[in-house]
């Protein structure tokens, strides 16, 4: 999810025509029509990176495939850096570094370990009930407002996210069919997502989302590289046996699928997104971000042999249905960028 950095704030006016004036009718038609494309493809990326996760994950353990991942995407962002340097305060430096940690590292590692757990398609299909979550926690943590019709919808995504659990076997392995843990594991990555982007959002207000973005990926890339060569460093010491990183036997197909999922799912998806939800109002663009748990689940079926119960289809439909609802209606809370 892949994946997006928090609450964009209000897009800025439109900018000047070649003169210097501000733009004709047919000038701002473009930019909204270049900017709903921007968000449409940004969501349709975002909706193939469970696919790709899954080709990785059939030759390499969840920890590695995380932090391949995040090296292509670090890669890709790295020339906003170079291009918009900052300079973050002490305590700016602290909540990016916690905004990271449960953006990047917590988050992928629990959402992808569950997914080894579960099919794409069960992943993709809770994925779908983020814009929702998201319109719950900025009711009740930033008072933003959320009528009883906004109250149903987010009641419809949790039985359907209930559903779509309740649809899948209790197996606790195996990539072939759904499972009640790998299932419990994708709902959990989303709340730590939560959690992320309302850190995020406080660091928006006084940096632009690209900026964010960059930096919370370069130091969530930073934090994997710990956590996976740290049980290396500390083998001599502690005994442990511990598996060597993949690299020369992962095939192209393995490669090419990492490259992928960080440059085009992680990377320039959350670039395109954050231009496109300045060009247009976000509460329209949100419905874009509902193309990644549909498409992901249409890749599961059709390209990996995936099966989805009558249950998971049902509760696949709430989630959807419930995600819609909300990202449309034009008095509910704006949809964040996600990383995924």
């Amino acid at each position: 999810m892949a994946e997006p950095a928090a609450l964009p704030p209000s897009p800025p006016a439109p900018p000047p025509d070649f003169a210097g004036s501000n733009p004709t009718g047919v000038a701002r038609r473009r930019f909204s029509l270049l900017g709903y494309g921007a968000c449409a493809l940004a969501g349709t990326l975002w909706g193939t990176g469970f696919f790709f996760g899954r080709l990785a994950l059939n030759e390499m353990s969840v920890q590695y495939m995380v932090l391949y991942r995040f090296l292509f995407a670090s890669l890709g962002i790295l020339p906003v850096v170079f291009v918009r340097r900052v300079r973050f305060t002490a305590a700016e430096t602290r909540l990016l570094l916690l905004a990271a940690a449960f953006g990047v590292p917590i988050q992928f590692l629990v959402q992808f370990h569950g997914l080894a757990l579960t099919t794409v398609s069960h992943a993709s299909l809770m994925v779908g009930g983020m814009p929702v979550l998201l319109a719950g926690a900025a009711a009740v943590f930033a008072g933003e407002s959320l009528d009883w019709f906004g109250w149903l919808a987010l009641c419809a995504s949790t039985v359907g996210a209930a559903l779509v659990v309740l649809g899948g076997s209790h197996a606790t392995t195996g990539r072939e069919t759904p499972s009640l843990t790998g299932d419990l594991l994708v709902i959990f990555s989303l709340l730590t997502a939560l959690v992320w982007i309302m850190l995020s959002k406080k660091l928006l207000e006084t940096h632009s989302a690209p900026v964010v973005t960059a930096y919370t990926i370069l130091s969530g890339t930073a934090m994997l590289l710990v956590w996976d060569f740290a049980p290396m460093l500390l083998a001599p010491l502690t005994h442990a046996r511990v598996d060597p990183m993949p690299f020369a036997r992962v095939s192209l197909t393995a490669w090419t699928a990492l490259a992928v999922s960080g440059l085009l799912c992680t990377a320039a998806t959350t670039l395109l997104w954050n231009w496109g939800i300045h060009q247009v109002p976000a509460s329209r663009a949100g419905v874009f971000l509902n193309i990644e748990p549909a498409l992901g689940s249409i890749l599961g079926v059709e390209l990996l042999g995936e099966r989805l119960g009558p249950y998971a289809w049902l509760g696949g439909a709430l989630i959807l249905a419930a995600a819609v609802v909300l990202t449309t209606r034009g008095n509910e809370p704006e949809p964040p960028i996600i990383l995924e």
